[in-house]
């Protein structure tokens, strides 16, 4: 793995499809349960884009001469429900292809489909092999959609889920119906997740442990427990903790106008082993480049986030996140943000008879505590941003998609990006972005 190169993930960051909360209706008569199921996906996403402003380039720092890279993935959701009403999935995916630069240069970096690990040719790995089981609560039955990673079937309205194994934290946390699914809505790593979100992850993404949900008539408490990998974005190679995060997640669901919404509040502590900025920048004594690695011994990391969506008519959602992390302390697995703030609109086409289409606008703007800034302005290099200097302003990111439905299975989208200040220097940018993503799924 290269050290430095990965995806969000998903992945996902990623965003990635719901494990447990796909469309749910209320069941008039018992619905048959599912006993197996087979998915698939696939996805290809090429963007470019187009010189840029630069008097100078560091390490980590895009290529202001323009690029275009491009990022496939095909994945198989295969999930069998054992005796006990357990269910098991597998997801063997197959990736291909870089984000641009190799996965550096911003902060908020606009492609969630691409991982901080490149390849020019095909490669095969499992990205979640999980269980999860519900234990019924009580309350009046709901039918549960069939969907990838969730085996159709009915449950109570009040229940206890328990998923455990290979997965992503962002399954479970922090989603959205509106901004949180890099194949089908908004690209960029801090608009599909909380920006200051510095979640477990190995270089894809994903990473072993455990998330009880409790539902309860319209409130969810969540809470996790998942491994962090062996140093700051190293890799996750099996089950251990010795170095782990701590999240927690509270969910209320209301209804506004008669449309609904919902509010989250979520909180995490990683406890690892992890350098504090000042140290580093302390020990290196300018005009020498500080350097991380040398400062390191356990710590905790600490942050919070706040994730509005809301239903404004039939066809109109709006979506808010707000996040701030700790920012004396190096980022350990996500990206380099302490404070994010982000929303945007997503809107159905029916106006224009293209029902099954969708138009996202959004903004974020990320930044960067005084520590992290005097160690980037020092020559620092950091997961995905080091330019070898530092004239700092907020990261500022525009987005906009059309998501055009071409039939029941194949999707295809233009998305249009814009960047003020990338990787927080205001030296370099604006940057200009565009791609285009094929998605097709059964």
């Amino acid at each position: 793995m290269k050290r430095n190169r990965n995806r969000h993930l998903l992945a996902t960051p990623f965003c990635l499809l719901a494990l447990a909360h796909a469309q749910i209706a209320t069941a008039d008569e018992s619905t048959a349960p599912e006993t197996w199921a087979v998915h698939g996906q696939f996805t290809n996403v090429t963007q470019h884009h187009k010189r840029f402003a630069s008097p100078y380039r560091g390490q980590n720092s895009l290529d202001a001469a323009g690029r275009t890279e491009e990022t496939s993935d095909i994945t198989v959701y295969a999930g069998v429900r054992l005796p006990t009403g357990t269910e098991l999935w597998l997801n063997p995916e197959i990736d291909q292809g870089f984000g641009l630069s190799n996965t550096v240069g911003m902060a908020g970096f606009p492609s969630g489909e691409a991982y901080k690990v490149g390849a020019d040719t095909p490669y095969l790995r499992l990205p979640r092999a999980f269980m999860r089981h519900t234990f019924a609560l009580g309350g009046p039955q709901e039918a549960v959609e069939a969907a990838p990673n969730q085996l159709g079937g009915a449950r109570t309205q009040d229940n206890v889920v328990l998923t455990a194994g290979k997965f992503s934290v962002t399954d479970v946390f922090d989603t959205n119906s509106y901004a949180h699914d890099p194949r089908g809505d908004f690209l960029n790593w801090s608009l599909i997740d909380a920006g200051a979100f510095d979640y477990a992850a190995d270089a894809w993404g994903f990473t072993y442990g455990a998330a009880l949900e409790w539902n309860q008539g319209s409130r969810t408490a969540r809470a996790g427990v998942f491994q962090l990998s062996a140093q700051p974005n190293g890799k996750i190679i099996r089950p251990s903790l010795s170095q782990f995060m701590l999240v927690a997640e509270l969910e209320q669901r209301y209804r506004w106008n008669g449309h609904a919404g919902k509010v989250k509040l979520l909180g995490f502590a990683n406890h690892a082993s992890m350098a504090r900025y000042a140290d580093a920048v302390r020990q290196a004594s300018a005009p020498n480049v500080p350097d991380v690695a040398g400062v390191r011994r356990t710590a905790w990391r600490t942050g919070l986030a706040v994730n509005l969506e809301q239903e404004l008519t039939a066809d109109v959602g709006l979506f808010a996140r707000a996040s701030v992390n700790d920012g004396a302390k190096e980022a350990y697995e996500f990206t380099e943000i302490n404070r994010s703030l982000s929303g945007g609109l997503a809107i159905k086409g029916t106006a224009w008879g293209r029902p099954d289409d969708t138009v996202g606008v959004a903004a974020v703007v990320n930044g960067l505590s005084g520590d992290a800034r005097a160690y980037f302005t020092q020559g620092g290099i950091g997961i995905l941003i080091g330019d070898g200097g530092l004239q700092y302003g907020a990261e500022k990111i525009a987005e906009a998609y059309y998501a055009a439905r071409l039939g029941k299975h194949l999707g295809l989208t233009l998305d249009l990006q814009e960047a003020r200040n990338p990787a927080y220097n205001r030296s370099r940018g604006p940057v200009h972005l565009v791609a285009a993503r094929v998605h097709a799924e059964f």
